[in-house]
């Protein structure tokens, strides 16, 4: 089932791997809409809602979860895992698409309806799409780079497992008409950190997260993108 669901990702482990969860399969519990917790216990994070219980040691990469076997709940395990991974190491999952076009990544946020899915949907030929929900964004020397997840949005398929450094950071809003304004800094930063993925009460890691997204901003233009929905928008796009 999940090598069907994230395609490439699924490859065989290695044993180089920085995370390694071992999966229980119980009968089905209560459904996913239970409140979500994740806590710092005697050295690992703990992580429950109503569909399952993990453990994960951030030392030692090593992990576990009791879930039904269905993919919603490892989906929600593996961004909670690397949220905290990337909160530590100057990145960060965006609720985002992003699509790679001529070697340059361009990330498309917004709330659920604002038009991922659609945006992407319209991507040209040209466009490698990397994810049409969970952006992956890493700084990397100097820079910031967004990678391909597995994470599917409406479009039901995993991204390309590639990553490019980031040109654009675009914030979606639906129109009768396709254009594009930028953004200043103040706004940017209310508005993308609405759509980062973080679900730990934990001050430093907090912290670090708002430090990582304010450099972010201070590297990538950022711009309103308000969209008709027809191919030519990604005219618009640079």
């Amino acid at each position: 089932m999940l090598r069907a669901r994230y395609g490439a990702f699924a490859a065989t482990p290695s044993a180089h791997s920085a995370v390694r969860i071992e999966v229980e399969l119980t009968a089905p519990a209560a459904g996913p809409d239970d409140d979500l917790q994740v806590s710092f216990e005697g050295g690992c994070w703990m992580m429950r809602r109503g569909d399952f219980t993990a453990r994960w040691d951030p030392v030692s990469g090593r992990g576990a979860v009791r879930q039904a076997a269905y993919p919603y709940a490892i989906d929600a395990v593996m961004r909670i895992i690397h949220s905290l991974m990337l909160a530590r190491g100057g990145g960060f999952l965006l609720h985002s698409a992003s699509a790679v076009r001529n070697g340059r990544a361009v990330l498309f946020s917004g709330v659920s309806g604002a038009g991922k899915t659609t945006i992407s949907r319209l991507a040209p030929p040209d466009a490698i799409l990397l994810t049409d929900e969970i952006s992956y964004v890493r700084g990397i020397d100097g820079g910031y780079r967004a990678f391909g997840t597995p994470f599917a949005g409406e479009l039901g398929i995993a991204g390309e497992d590639i990553a490019a450094p980031i040109g654009a950071l675009y914030f979606l809003r639906k129109a009768g008409r396709s254009e594009v304004a930028p953004v200043d800094a103040p706004r940017a930063a209310a508005r993308i950190l609405r759509d980062v993925l973080f679900f730990a009460r934990d001050a430093a890691l907090a912290d670090a997260l708002f430090a990582t997204v304010c450099d972010f901003l201070a590297r990538v233009p950022v711009f309103e993108l308000s969209f008709e929905a027809k191919p030519e928008v990604w005219d618009l796009v640079s």
